[in-house]
């Protein structure tokens, strides 16, 4: 119910403002303190016209777009914890061999959908596992004949987050 905040809000928090005025696309994640997901939006490429307001945008539709889950209420924001991964630009994939599922995110794409996995993630210990993955969040049934794309993640979250430690 509050307006997004804005370049001065994001300077204000850090004084490396390239930070701010690079334009990346990015991934905010909202857990609950168990650990359990309660939201993830993000985007591939960048949408807006600096890395705060891609920040602030999928920081609400995580809070209250997300599919999978009810919009947020604000008496459950102090049991959530959150994190930020700023997605370097996909570089296509000629062999699997070059994926590793704890360094690089991956893309799948094939006949107009595009599934995405991002790197590191729990229980997601194989390739194959997390080419799966991405795939099936597309409807993408058979991953033969799709272009594969790997990207890296740089992770913020939030301190006292124990997953940040």
């Amino acid at each position: 119910g509050r307006p997004l905040p804005g370049s001065a809000d994001a300077a204000a928090l850090s004084a490396d403002t390239s930070l701010w005025t690079a334009r990346h696309g990015c991934f905010v994640s909202i857990k609950n303190r168990d650990g359990s997901l309660r939201g993830c939006i993000g985007t591939f490429m960048p949408t807006r016209d600096s890395l705060d307001a891609e920040i602030a945008a999928n920081a609400v539709s995580a809070a209250t777009r997300d599919p999978r889950f009810p919009p947020m209420r604000p008496e459950e924001l102090d049991g959530v914890r959150i994190s930020v991964d700023i997605l370097s630009e996909p570089e296509q994939v000629r062999d699997i061999a070059e994926l590793d599922p704890a360094r690089y995110g991956v893309i799948v794409a094939k006949g107009g959908r595009r599934g995405l996995l991002l790197p590191d993630l729990d229980g997601v210990d194989s390739v194959e596992k997390q080419l799966a993955i991405a795939a099936s969040k597309a409807g993408i049934r058979d991953i033969n004949g799709a272009d594969i794309y790997r990207f890296t993640v740089d992770r913020y979250r939030e301190p006292g987050d124990p997953e940040g430690a």
